[in-house]
């Protein structure tokens, strides 16, 4: 079997991004930097839907997957540890439904949602231009490109 080449050129899709307000300093920093990269790579078509918090993530992107309007699903959201279980039962509960949403749809969902021991760990992975640090959002922007054009490649059987 040959290699399929993988793409990151936005141009003509048409992305969904699903962002979580709560942790909202850290979310907006998220949707600005996957926004900024989804311009870099060509995506003119870029709907943002906002949601309460993370748990609500995987139904949106269900909706926007199955609506056939979307070539890719990014999910943006943070969720820092406190002193309960209920950070392991909402990391849980939005890996497995994005899981299940792209597994199900066979629209890719990249998983930009972090989860963090804090918030300056958050804000390390949501950097801004200048600032030491990376920015998950913009990364799972690639994530999106690439496996949308990937999976492109592999319906046409090329």
């Amino acid at each position: 079997m040959p290699d399929i080449e993988t793409s990151l050129d936005g141009a003509g899709l048409r992305v969904a991004v699903v962002v979580a307000r709560f942790n909202h300093l850290i979310t907006r920093r998220l949707l600005d930097g996957c926004q900024a990269r989804l311009a870099e790579l060509g995506c003119e078509s870029v709907d943002v839907a906002w949601v309460p918090g993370v748990f609500e993530i995987p139904i949106t992107a269900r909706v926007a997957a199955e609506s056939g309007r979307y070539a890719a699903v990014i999910a943006l959201g943070v969720v820092i540890r406190g002193g309960t279980p209920h950070f392991d039962y909402v990391c849980r509960g939005v890996t497995d439904g994005v899981g299940a949403v792209a597994q199900s749809t066979r629209v890719p969902v990249a998983f930009g949602v972090l989860t963090t021991e804090d918030a300056e760990q958050a804000l390390d992975r949501a950097a801004l231009p200048g600032e030491p640090g990376c920015n998950k959002g913009a990364e799972a922007a690639e994530a999106a490109v690439e496996m949308a054009r990937l999976l492109g490649q592999l319906e046409k059987g090329s």
